[in-house]
């Protein structure tokens, strides 16, 4: 009998972010300096690092609604904007270089379309067991700010 394996990639990476991390404030940074609040008052979500370089990321907005006919099928236009609006997800593979200081996301699937199978680079700070890192600018010149707690 024959066996066959696999080989896993090899992933030269910083073990500093394996693990679970929740969500404490999902913020932009304005053009003009100031931090303010991008997913609601209280944001939900969470992000995964594995050490085999796997990642999911799920920020979802504090406040949405709720489609009126209970069919996610049967959704105003309204409705279907805030849906897509309210929530930033996406997964695939990372690399970490801890000293620039950047996550790189080899985007796999996103629920923003526009960034499947795309490459994302955020710069990072790490304080004990807070993890922050920065988006590149939106369109409108605003920086969204990602801010996490290691789970324990």
């Amino acid at each position: 009998m024959a066996l066959a394996f696999t080989a896993m990639p090899a992933f030269s990476q910083s073990n500093l972010l394996l693990g679970s991390w929740h969500l404490t404030a999902a913020d932009k940074i304005l053009p003009g300096g100031s931090q303010v609040a991008d997913y609601g008052k209280a944001p939900r979500g969470f992000v995964i690092f594995t050490a085999d370089g796997h990642y999911v990321l799920e920020i979802f907005r504090s406040e949405h609604l709720k489609f009126a006919s209970g069919d996610r099928a049967k959704g105003t236009p309204e409705e279907y904007k805030d849906a897509v609006l309210s929530a930033s997800c996406h997964f695939g593979t990372y690399t970490v270089d801890a000293a620039k200081g950047t996550i790189t996301f080899h985007i796999e699937r996103s629920s923003y379309p526009n960034w499947d199978e795309t490459t994302r680079v955020s710069s990072f700070k790490l304080e004990g067991d807070k993890l922050t890192w920065l988006s590149s600018p939106r369109p409108d010149g605003s920086i969204p700010v990602s801010i996490f707690s290691r789970m324990p």
